[in-house]
């Protein structure tokens, strides 16, 4: 601030206290009596702010939100977060699951994981996995239908959120985009975590991500039904906002995770941790 600057400030303080605060001496300047007897007052309630500054500063730094969609918060996410406390005992993570797009502006969420093509302006993004599709049904399901040999005979069969436009995806990676899709009226369910459990519970043949389900699906819960893993267009990004970074908790939990997918993408042979083919 110039000098200038500082002397019109001191003018307009002093128009609203009423007094001079100061005086020019031969070394300088000088509070008046008004001026000693305001400034211990001042200095208090300045040191105050900067206090609560500090204590704000302090608990935004010791707590990191994570915002991510549903199904993988709770299938994939939240069972790994505890390594990651593990080596940042004294970070409190709080992880909120919702699928809308968080707003970072308006919103208290340091970073996110959010389904699409890691394009989104002033966000920095960070590939973590593909977003895979592969159809599913319960054992019991499978039994009291006929066999599922083609695209066709599965698209006859009951189907959880048939209406779906992953199932138009879906189609379209096995060259089946010519057989006609009539969908007949069903249950229709807006995540995963439902989805799976209507498929187990019988109601149908529905799409699901197999790196969300794998314990059921080892168990036996779950039944692949027709074809291999088919990707969508959109895949699992990490974003943040690009001035927050170098902040130490991000920069952590950035380092952590993408080292966790790296470890995923080691054992895993069917590319879901490949990055994705650039888009046409």
């Amino acid at each position: 601030m110039t000098q200038a600057a500082v002397s019109y400030q001191v003018r307009l303080l002093e128009e609203r206290v009423g007094h001079k605060l100061f005086f020019r001496t031969g070394g300088g300047v000088r509070l008046t009596d008004i001026g000693a007897r305001i400034a211990p007052l001042l200095s208090g309630a300045f040191d105050t702010m900067e206090e609560a500054f500090r204590a704000v500063r302090q608990e935004t730094e010791s707590v990191l939100t994570i915002s991510c969609t549903v199904s993988m918060a709770a299938n994939w996410l939240a069972p790994r977060l505890g390594a990651f406390q593990v080596t940042r005992p004294s970070l409190a993570v709080r992880l909120q699951s919702q699928n809308q797009l968080v707003d970072f502006a308006r919103e208290d969420v340091d970073v996110a994981l959010r389904l699409g093509h890691g394009d989104w302006p002033g966000l920095t993004s960070h590939f973590v996995m593909r977003d895979a599709l592969r159809a599913f049904a319960s054992p019991a399901f499978l039994a009291a239908h006929p066999p599922i040999r083609s695209v066709d005979d599965l698209l006859r069969l009951p189907r959880i959120s048939a209406g779906d436009e992953w199932w138009s995806v879906w189609r379209g990676c096995f060259d089946a985009a010519h057989i006609e899709d009539r969908p007949t009226p069903g249950l229709r369910l807006d995540s995963q975590i439902m989805e799976m459990q209507a498929i187990m519970a019988g109601h149908g043949i529905g799409l699901l991500n197999p790196l969300f389900w794998t314990h059921d699906i080892a168990a036996g819960r779950l039944v692949s039904v027709f074809g291999e893993t088919v990707f969508d267009h959109r895949s699992y990004w990490l974003v943040y906002p690009e001035h927050t970074g170098t902040r130490p908790k991000v920069k952590a939990f950035r380092e952590w995770l993408l080292a966790e997918a790296a470890r995923e993408a080691a054992s895993d042979p069917f590319g879901n941790y490949e990055y994705p083919a650039a888009r046409a």
